[in-house]
């Protein structure tokens, strides 16, 4: 056992009693694949501001934000407030409610690629429904998607995913005009819809250039697909979202995690003739779900939003991109190989001299691994690949403190690669 692995044991016993228990009711003791990491995951019993503490009252710097989703960090006031006056009314009902349409209304008004929107309750779920749109749309069945793409946990995603096509799924190499203009000559009579990451998440953070997504736009609709891109992760990059930033105009549009905020939460958007196939005065697709667009997930999602300004976005890219200035001289320091991507307010750690393609592998698992348990031996809660997101409650000072903990932490990964 490594003196990392070791000291993590010694601060965390709580919550390797906790995973033991877990195991015996889920598998692997966990019941969501992303966080999962050895030897066991952390139970976190509270989430206040900027901060995390687990099971043994160890606290952490929160830059992960639940996977990109807690843009304004944990329990968030005005977000809780808008929660609990919701809750005061019910929690759900069979009809629909005010916060739904208030929620609706301010993602239309933000990303004008989005004349309607119908919510559902994950962001799998958002881009399952967006392929089921195109698919009743187009008579098509086919999906066109990344290699190492992610969209969430659908078969004809996952094996996309793993970098291999299925029955329904076709595979081209990202930010790849031709490759994708290729597949849609050959195959576009069979392909419904085409759907892509402005920012690829579990690919490593790659960014697609604008005019890529351009192409592959007119590609599509030149084929007769529907164009979908996938912004769970990227609605965060700008008021409109990634599309905004690229300029670039999708059919349909899946959204996730900060439209939320902090509950489950999924939407497609879109042209409102494509979103008119789940009218249910005149159904040509049927969508439901018990929970979609309930009004404390609404209500509190409007107050994420509206606290999401532009200013608030500029000064998490600022913050973001100090941050990454600070790792990178740390690193350089003491000798430790390191590149980063970062997209906005998202940062992407490689321990290797350069980052790389879009890939779900790495050659710098391992070390990876170890840096993770020495950062949350210094008090840093990130994602296990090394996904860094910042909150609009990360202030300069706490920014400062992150950069000196990461250090800290590459310097024991250090000790330990040379030990």
């Amino acid at each position: 056992m490594s003196a990392i692995e070791q000291s993590f044991r010694q601060k965390t016993p709580a919550s390797a009693e906790h995973a033991a228990a877990a195991r015996r009711v889920m598998p692997g003791g966990d019941t969501r694949a992303a966080g999962h990491h050895p030897p066991y995951q952390l139970t976190i019993v509270k989430g206040a501001g900027p901060w995390l503490t687990d099971l043994d009252g160890n606290r952490y710097l929160d830059l992960i934000g639940n996977f990109t989703s807690l843009v304004h960090g944990n329990a968030y006031a005005p977000i809780l407030d808008a929660a609990r006056a919701a809750m005061d009314d019910g929690t759900n009902w069979p009809a629909r409610n005010r916060h739904a349409v208030s929620l609706a209304e301010e993602i239309v008004a933000r990303v004008p690629s989005v004349e309607q929107l119908r919510f559902t309750n994950s962001g799998s779920e958002a881009t399952m429904l967006a392929v089921e749109i195109a698919r009743v749309a187009t008579g098509r069945r086919k999906v066109l998607m990344a290699r190492y793409g992610y969209h969430g946990s659908a078969p004809h995603f996952e094996c996309g995913t793993f970098g291999h096509e299925g029955p329904d799924t076709l595979l081209a190499t990202y930010d790849d005009p031709r490759a994708f203009e290729a597949v849609l000559a050959e195959r576009g009579s069979e392909i419904a819809a085409v759907i892509l990451e402005p920012v690829m998440g579990s690919g490593g953070l790659v960014a697609a250039s604008a005019e890529g997504l351009e192409t592959i736009a007119r590609a599509a609709r030149a084929a007769g697909a529907v164009f979908i891109l996938d912004e769970v992760i990227t609605l965060r990059l700008s008021p409109g979202g990634a599309q905004a930033v690229f300029g670039v105009s999708p059919d349909l549009t899946a959204m996730g995690k900060i439209i939320g905020g902090g509950f489950p939460v999924g939407a497609v958007g879109g042209r409102a003739d494509l979103l008119a196939l789940c009218d249910p005065d005149k159904p040509r697709l049927f969508h439901s779900g018990t929970f979609n667009g309930n009004p404390v997930t609404t209500a509190a999602g409007l107050v994420s939003l509206q606290h999401l300004t532009a200013h608030q976005i500029d000064l998490m890219a600022t913050r973001a991109a100090e941050l990454e200035t600070v790792l990178a001289k740390a690193a350089a320091g003491i000798g430790v190989p390191l590149s980063i991507r970062r997209s906005g307010s998202m940062l992407q750690v490689f321990f290797s001299e350069v980052a790389p393609d879009a890939t779900n592998g790495r050659t710098d698992g391992a070390a990876m691994t170890t840096f993770h348990l020495a950062a949350l031996n210094h008090g840093v809660f990130l994602a296990p690949r090394g996904l860094l997101a910042l909150s609009t409650v990360l202030d300069d000072e706490l920014l400062g403190e992150a950069g000196d903990r990461l250090g800290a932490a590459m310097t024991d990964l250090a000790a330990e690669t040379v030990g």
